[in-house]
């Protein structure tokens, strides 16, 4: 699998999971998660995807500091509704991390490793997305402004030629080392922009 090199120097988030411990998926139940992780998820790398890999990030830094962060132990509330512009694929990717889950998540073992309905949409917050710990409350509010770190001028023309069938071979081909490239110095470059990803204790 060709992934571009620099998703390996993307950190990774490493969780425990109590529910995977109960059931013997993982030793001790931790699990890391790569951004690779996300990009089969969603299918493909772009800044929505990498920011809400970002989103995640600062989220359990500040909620859990130096500790472990527990999977399965956050709720996660989103402004948009899941059908608007990119509210789905972000939720999708917080969901991976977290372990909150929608309607048909998993609803439980004897009461607990709950993940069903810790996943909303359409809530009404000040910011893009809140993270709960559901065992102390604690919450953050987090928002992500890709424009921090904005595409090459180049891209606009290269993707209005991708999108309408027009563009060679060549140009494809820069559109996509373009495309990628905004998606690293979001994650690598950009990654700690005070502007980029603006977390707040709610």
């Amino acid at each position: 699998m060709a992934f571009p090199e620099f998703f390996n120097q993307v950190p990774g988030l490493t969780l425990r999971d109590p529910l995977a411990n109960a059931l013997g998926a993982a030793a001790d139940g931790v699990i890391e998660y790569r951004y690779a992780d996300a990009v089969k998820l969603a299918g493909h790398s772009c800044p929505t995807v990498a920011g809400a890999w970002l989103m995640a990030s600062r989220a359990l830094a500040a909620l859990y500091s130096d500790a472990l962060p527990e999977r399965g132990n956050l709720r996660v509330d989103l402004r948009a509704p899941q059908d608007a512009g990119t509210s789905g694929v972000i939720g999708a990717v917080l969901g991976l991390v977290t372990g909150a889950a929608g309607e048909g998540g998993f609803k439980g073992l004897g009461g607990r490793h709950v993940r069903r309905d810790q996943l909303r949409y359409g809530i009404r917050i000040e910011a893009d997305a809140r993270f709960t710990r559901i065992d102390t409350g604690a919450a953050v509010l987090v928002d992500y402004h890709p424009e921090a770190s904005p595409p090459s001028p180049e891209m606009p023309a290269l993707m209005a030629r991708v999108i309408g069938g027009v563009a060679n071979e060549q140009e494809h081909a820069e559109f996509a080392r373009l495309w990628q490239d905004r998606v690293r110095r979001i994650l690598l470059q950009d990654a700690n922009h005070p502007a980029l990803v603006v977390v707040r204790a709610t």
